[in-house]
């Protein structure tokens, strides 16, 4: 697997292997090692879109008038 891309180029890269898996000519052994690079980035790039939902906060204002952080998914509008 490649280190270090972003997660538009990891999504590019599961787009292609899925392509090349659907066309069913490769061994084996290539499919295998495939599958095993697609599960991986799909791991990697399932943790950049968790990273990034921890770091999407909503402000408010609080009693106090000073701001309050709230979970981007407890945030009701």
């Amino acid at each position: 697997m490649k280190e270090n891309l972003s997660f538009e180029e990891q999504m590019q890269r599961i787009e292609e292997i899925v392509r090349t898996l659907e066309k069913g000519d490769k061994p084996l052994e290539e499919a295998l090692a495939l599958f095993e690079e697609g599960t991986g980035l799909i791991r990697s790039a399932s943790g950049l879109l968790e990273e990034a939902e921890q770091k999407i906060v909503k402000l408010r204002k609080g009693a106090d008038g000073e701001p309050v952080e709230e979970k981007f998914d407890t945030v009701v509008e």
